[in-house]
């Protein structure tokens, strides 16, 4: 290995909006990164490992030939669905990686553990993943707990489409003639969707209904000074929010509180009112800003892993550091 030689991991960030993919050194220092607009695929066996490596491949080759790195001694790819939709990437991912790259140590994530991780490192700990759609994740060092994420029809409570859905019902409400209505978000959800008759026809079928639910939340944060119900939106899901943070924070100690996601550039209607929630239910707990994003924490992740200093809790489903078999 020449003297411009580098040692160097891998971190995959796989989410509903593509895919994110860094090669760095040792030390954490990003070398290069491309991005992807295209999703992973699912299928019968859950997130298919073949449509993963069919774009990761061309992409890290990429990544080494701008980069001065020879040898990918660990990757960390961290993947929305992993929990349920991952039994297909744990059994053939590594082995993958391992004939592509040579890498011959993989640490699996649920991409809740890397934004956990990006945000707070190996602190405990809750963090607040609060987009179109919501989910927390806390952990004392020990074990990871999760609350909500269960979607947009059993849960979420406190996202994007939640607060959209439930501005949309308001203006149906406004629309009806009863109570609980609110005439200003019905103006906004005619600019928006066109006559209220023709909203469930619009919804209903599509399969991207979080996110078109989701797309109605500012105008429900652009109402909330002036109109009570849409302010009452807000403060309940700032609430859920809170909530969904105190089921999985330590209950001793001095843990971190952070939360990331889109929601957040709301601004002050929805996070005022989770800064209450959060001396209420959390008192003991303390509020930080997110460190990093999830492709940080998966950063954070493979580098550990190659150093042999990981202190995240492993439990095979949540997070799993793998290895082919022969090594």
């Amino acid at each position: 290995m020449s003297g411009a030689d580098t040692v160097g991991v891998l971190a995959v960030d796989s989410g509903g909006s593509g895919l994110r993919v860094v090669v760095a050194d040792v030390h954490r220092a990003a070398l290069a990164q491309r991005d992807s607009p295209q999703p992973v695929r699912t299928g019968a066996r859950g997130i298919d490992p073949g449509h993963l490596m069919e774009q990761l491949v061309p992409m890290v080759r990429v990544l080494l030939a701008e980069s001065s790195v020879t040898e990918l001694r660990a990757a960390a790819v961290g993947a929305a669905g992993l929990v349920s939709l991952g039994d297909g990437l744990r059994a053939e991912l590594p082995a993958a990686l391992r004939r592509e790259f040579g890498i011959r140590t993989v640490a699996l994530a649920a991409d809740a553990v890397t934004a956990y991780t990006g945000a707070l490192g190996a602190n405990p700990g809750a963090v607040v993943a609060a987009g179109t759609g919501l989910i927390a994740i806390g952990s004392d060092l020990t074990r990871w707990r999760r609350a909500d994420g269960w979607g947009h029809l059993l849960g979420d409570c406190g996202s994007g489409a939640w607060i959209g859905r439930a501005g949309l019902e308001a203006a149906l409400r406004a629309y009806d003639g009863r109570p609980g209505g609110s005439t200003a978000l019905l103006a906004r959800a005619e600019e928006s969707f066109g006559p209220m008759p023709q909203l469930p026809g619009q919804l209903y079928p599509r399969p991207d209904r979080p996110a078109v639910l989701a797309s109605f939340a500012p105008q429900v944060a652009a109402c909330a000074t002036d109109d009570p119900v849409a302010e009452g939106i807000l403060r309940a899901a700032a609430r859920h929010m809170a909530e969904s943070a105190a089921a999985v924070c330590p209950a001793e100690g001095e843990p971190q509180v952070a939360f990331t996601g889109g929601l957040l550039k709301m601004g002050a209607p929805l996070l005022v009112p989770l800064e209450e929630q959060l001396t209420r239910v959390l008192p003991h707990a303390r509020r930080v800003t997110a460190a990093g994003d999830p492709l940080t924490g998966a950063l954070r992740i493979a580098t550990d892993v190659a150093a042999g200093t990981l202190t995240l809790p492993g439990d095979g489903v949540m997070l799993s550091v793998l290895t082919p078999e022969g090594d």
